[in-house]
């Protein structure tokens, strides 16, 4: 090899690792908040990715995704939507629970956050859905009409005038707002309910025991990261307890729940990945309405049901729409 073409061989290869370096320090970064534990990757990634894959973007090679799990524990929000910020990530994906979209939007007014909860957006997030303004918006996969649906559910599989218990977590807004809700419906076809407030895993248990104890023949599990995440407990317990259960996410009932009524997260994860992409490309947050749910799927679990001899009613088997056996 001559000595001239040596030193250009020997040139490009110093400076090919600085040029790939270079190549990803300008990769933008997304921050991914959420509520959930790090072990429900896999319910919740794929199909964020696949949202900003049909917009061109692949993570590891043309963008980088910081995750961040609080682990169902909402203090630790805060601290994480901080860090986030303090990395200077192009956009904020704040999936799965309310509280991780307010922390977010707390934590900076010009980083693009995008959310996708099983909440009501208005209270706190966005002031006009169709436009959202400011630097949020989002998904919800939340509609009031589904949870008085599944109040009309828990009826259907208990005797009339039997006491339906409601899980609901008061250290989140749209779970409290579930509640309310619930209330006010059960008032108007008065049905007896009780409301049993859990913030806490370690709760559950002890939440079951009272429901034991003042003969509650049916419950209502609220839409709550917190309940995603211990879903595995829930549906211990309540086959322990032998309790007809209405559950708000098919994850649920596909982990032995009885019966699940509510929109995909799959979807609402995919659209905000789909969102993000987009606002990476350069489109505003303030420019994209907040997207609400259009299908909603009743799944039930046949197989808990045969398990726990609890007969599922005929007209609501042929509502299904999706049967596990």
């Amino acid at each position: 090899m001559k000595r001239r073409e040596f030193i250009a061989v020997l040139g490009s290869a110093a400076t090919w690792p600085i040029s790939v370096r270079a190549q990803q320090l300008a990769m933008p970064a997304i921050g991914f908040l959420s509520s959930l534990a790090s072990s429900d990757f896999n319910l919740v990634a794929p199909a964020f990715l696949e949202g900003l894959n049909e917009t061109g973007f692949v993570d590891g090679r043309n963008i980088t995704i910081e995750y961040r799990w609080a682990e169902g524990d909402y203090q630790r929000l805060t601290t994480l939507s901080a860090d986030l910020v303090r990395r200077h990530v192009a956009v904020i994906a704040a999936i799965s629970g309310t509280p991780a979209a307010l922390a977010a939007k707390a934590a900076t007014t010009t980083i693009p956050v995008v959310f996708a909860i099983g909440g009501d957006p208005a209270p706190g997030l966005v002031t006009n859905l169709s436009h959202p303004g400011g630097n949020i918006t989002g998904v919800s996969f939340y509609t009031s009409p589904v949870v008085t649906k599944r109040l009309e559910l828990a009826r259907e599989l208990v005797p009339r005038g039997t006491t339906i218990g409601v899980f609901v977590n008061p250290e989140n807004p749209p779970s409290v707002t579930e509640g309310k809700t619930l209330r006010a419906a059960a008032t108007a076809l008065g049905q007896p309910i009780d409301i049993f407030n859990v913030s806490t895993e370690g709760q559950i248990d002890t939440a079951f025991a009272e429901l034991a104890q003042q003969k509650i023949g049916a419950l209502i599990v609220s839409s709550d990261p917190l309940f995603f995440v211990a879903r595995q407990m829930l549906v211990v317990l309540m086959a322990r307890h032998a309790l007809p259960t209405v559950f708000a996410d098919r994850e649920q009932a596909e982990a032995g729940g009885l019966v699940s009524y509510g929109a995909s997260r799959s979807d609402a994860y995919r659209q905000a990945g789909n969102y993000v992409g987009r606002i990476v490309k350069g489109e505003r947050p303030a420019d994209l309405p907040v997207i609400l749910p259009t299908k909603l799927q009743l799944v039930i679990n046949l197989k808990t049901a045969k398990a726990l001899r609890i007969d599922i009613p005929a007209t609501v088997l042929a509502r299904a729409d999706e049967v596990i056996e």
